[in-house]
């Protein structure tokens, strides 16, 4: 059971603002995220104390004002409740004085695996890399059907709180390192996300998609600066802009192949993600992974005679 417990600024706008509700027995919160628009239409409502209903901005979602009860109708999400009265004396206060947006500040650090990096005795002193090791640990699933895993691929919007194992998260890591790039120059960063406030962020920054906060979120970034090659400097962008999103392919794929799920986000804010990240790095993506709440089957496709198209001479 959730209750509703109080509100806070957004944290990329002063206009917006964050509801929240906690679960009674854990250590979890629910956070429904208004733009400037939508909390302007709920003021108005409880401060004339009038029914009716304020459509939320994914065009699915809403928010259901009667005398007595207040109820957030979310999209992927559990309904979330609160007494009318209660949200109307806790809105009205807020939107009496200003507020500024919360600060996040999420300091980068290097990613060390679990697994390290050794001298292989059995050879003449051939150094491992990073993904032989990964590759070759006693943790491992069995070998998976690449066409199976492919077709068994499902985008997941809700996700369990089981915490994604390192093992797991280490080979996922290590698949985009095997991606394919332009001339191998790997023309592309990723941001591993394990900062709360910063995945809270992330959700205002991607369309207010609350499946950002996800167990496991990775941001796939361009650099082109990496890239090597004289070619203009669009042909660089394009090069690390594919870079990075095969990775984030490899990534996907990976986590299928290993029992999770993942939703990719392409629907962005990239100046506001650069800014949670702390870089000037053009962020491509999000990837957000997890074990799935419930198991989906196959999506119907196209028929390969309508996707494919010969040319023959």
């Amino acid at each position: 059971m959730s209750n509703f417990t109080n509100i806070e600024p957004s944290y990329l706008s002063k206009e917006g603002c964050r509801l929240i509700w906690k679960e009674v027995n854990e250590d979890e919160q629910h956070v429904v995220l208004l733009n400037k628009e939508e909390f302007e239409q709920l003021i108005e409502f409880l401060k004339n104390n009038n029914s009716g209903t304020v459509k939320l901005e994914d065009n699915f979602s809403e928010i259901l004002i009667n005398s007595d009860v207040t109820q957030f109708r979310l999209k992927d999400r559990d309904q979330l409740e609160v007494d009318t009265s209660e949200l109307r004396t806790q809105v009205l206060d807020y939107a009496k004085v200003p507020h500024e947006p919360l600060y996040v500040q999420v300091p980068s650090k290097e990613f060390y695996p679990s697994i390290s990096v050794h001298k292989d005795e059995t050879t003449k002193s051939k150094e491992k890399t990073l993904l032989d090791v990964i590759l070759s640990t006693k943790e491992t699933v069995s070998e998976s059907d690449l066409f199976r895993v492919m077709s068994t691929r499902r985008s997941t919007r809700k996700f369990i709180k089981t915490k994604v194992e390192d093992w797991k998260i280490e080979k996922i890591l290590a698949a985009a390192d095997t991606a394919p790039s332009a001339g191998n120059f790997q023309g592309l960063e990723v941001f591993y996300i394990k900062d709360k406030n910063a995945k809270e962020a992330l959700i205002e920054a991607a369309n207010n998609q609350p499946y950002v906060n996800a167990p496991l979120v990775l941001v796939f970034c361009m650099n082109p600066k990496r890239v090597k090659i004289k070619f203009p400097p669009q042909m660089l962008e394009k090069f690390s802009l594919q870079d990075a999103t095969i990775a984030a392919v490899h990534s996907q794929l990976a986590s299928s192949a290993l029992g999770l799920s993942s939703i990719w986000i392409g629907m962005i804010d990239e100046e506001k993600v650069k800014k949670i990240l702390g870089t000037d790095l053009r962020p491509s993506s999000i990837l957000c992974i997890g074990y799935a709440a419930a198991k989906k089957p196959p999506k119907p496709r196209r028929n390969l005679k309508d996707l494919i198209h010969v040319l023959e001479n």
